[in-house]
């Protein structure tokens, strides 16, 4: 089979771009032809359908950092709402591969729905895969700093989203933002998509919600390509956290659940808009053994998963199906995480973890103590959550559930 890999970024810069490489290199090794499509950056993969890619607007990976030039703001005004630029360009290389289908990762605000016109056009199914909630919320989150946990975009409001500035913490920018959503709404992009991949029951429930139908829905969850088998690990006395330092992620409740312990707590990441040197202030003159050690590649962190005692996911968000819940079963390591969204899916009270109440410090606080103070149990469900990974979501078992979809799909296409 011939496929388009869309992702507007064709570089690692998080999860969604790791099951974007990670898929492409199966795929590849079963014999199917992969074709990126994507944005130009200096970080880029060399690929020789770079002339197909779209120009950069900005080549900072974030749009918080970018320079807010009037190229930049027009560029990413027409891609956001919707782009000529990026239909013609898809559409010539449509015509120049004649795929036997589309997987989208991720396309909203930097490449543009106009794309999945362009597939229709050329009776090319489409098939996307969900890693947030851009269809049904402007900020892709269901988060906001004001109220916290927000659906009310998915319920039809108006006004929430420029009254609470979800999108950069500006009006103007949460108003552009609602303002595409709805173009697309009125647009019925949803509809035009032939089926979407879904790695949570928890986030399909939201989509049906939002009205796509069910028979479009599959339900695939991602998979850890672990490239050694069996590996070897250790489990030392401390705690890991892997992320983005960001609120909603629930560094302060994780801050304070281990400020005043002798545990030792360790966090990989960095924040975009200076956040963690709101927990370091939090900090200072109060007695923890908690180390910040900044960003690193993935290469890097793993000696940390195989060495850590078990790890924390203490998401205050709907976090779909985060991919270091399933790194860190793959290199055998229980994760204690919040009860709430998709994690309970993955993480099986006493069998792969512990989950603790929404931002309850005292029930987290005593899960970690569970953790630390019965190492041997804590090693068990560490060798459970890695037997886990190996049956229900290897690459193997990931690879199957998907062409079978493509396989449907593209019959049905035919004809």
């Amino acid at each position: 089979m011939k496929i388009v890999l869309v992702n507007y970024r064709y570089f690692i810069s998080g999860g969604p771009e790791r099951y974007y490489f990670n898929i492409k290199e199966i795929l590849e090794k079963n014999g199917h032809q992969v074709i990126p499509f994507s944005i130009k950056n200096s970080r880029n993969e060399e690929t020789p359908y770079d002339d197909f890619f779209l120009d950069v607007v900005d080549d900072e990976v974030y749009f918080a950092k970018s320079r807010k030039s009037l190229p930049v703001i027009l560029k990413s005004f027409t891609r956001m709402f919707y782009s000529f630029e990026a239909k013609d360009k898809f559409r010539a290389l449509l015509l120049q591969e004649k795929p036997d289908l589309v997987y989208i990762m991720q396309y909203h605000n930097k490449i543009s729905p106009s794309i999945i016109d362009a597939a229709r056009s050329l009776s090319v199914p489409v098939v996307h895969r969900i890693s947030d909630f851009q269809y049904m919320c402007p900020n892709a989150l269901f988060y906001n700093d004001v109220i916290g946990v927000c659906e009310d975009c998915l319920k039809g409001s108006w006004t929430s989203c420029i009254k609470y500035k979800c999108v950069l913490n500006s009006p103007v920018y949460s108003a552009l933002k609602f303002g595409a959503k709805k173009l697309h709404d009125m647009m019925k992009v949803k509809d035009k998509i032939d089926a979407f991949v879904v790695p949570s029951s928890f986030t399909l429930s939201k989509l049906k919600e939002y009205g796509i139908k069910e028979s479009k829905l599959n339900h695939i969850p991602t998979f850890f390509n672990l490239k050694e088998s069996d590996p070897q690990v250790e489990y030392s006395p401390f705690a890991l956290f892997v992320g983005r330092i960001e609120k909603q992620k629930g560094l302060l409740t994780l801050i304070k659940t281990f400020v005043g312990t002798d545990y030792n707590l360790k966090i990989i990441g960095f924040s975009n808009n200076g956040y963690e040197d709101e927990l370091k202030s939090y900090l200072e003159g109060k007695r923890h053994n908690i180390e910040f050690l900044g960003k690193m590649e993935f290469q890097q962190i793993v000696p940390y998963l195989k060495s850590c005692l078990f790890t924390v996911v203490p998401s205050e968000w709907y976090d779909n199906f985060p991919n270091v819940i399933l790194e860190s079963f793959a290199y055998k390591k229980a994760v204690v995480a919040t009860d709430f969204g998709s994690l309970p899916e993955l993480v099986k009270e006493g069998e792969t973890g512990y989950l603790f109440k929404y931002a309850d410090v005292e029930d987290f606080r005593q899960k970690v103590k569970l953790m630390f103070e019965n190492p041997q149990k804590t090693e068990q469900m560490g060798t459970n959550a890695y037997d886990k990974i190996s049956e229900e979501y290897s690459p193997s078992v990931h690879y199957e559930k998907l062409m079978a979809l493509f396989d449907n799909i593209s019959n049905e296409k035919n004809g």
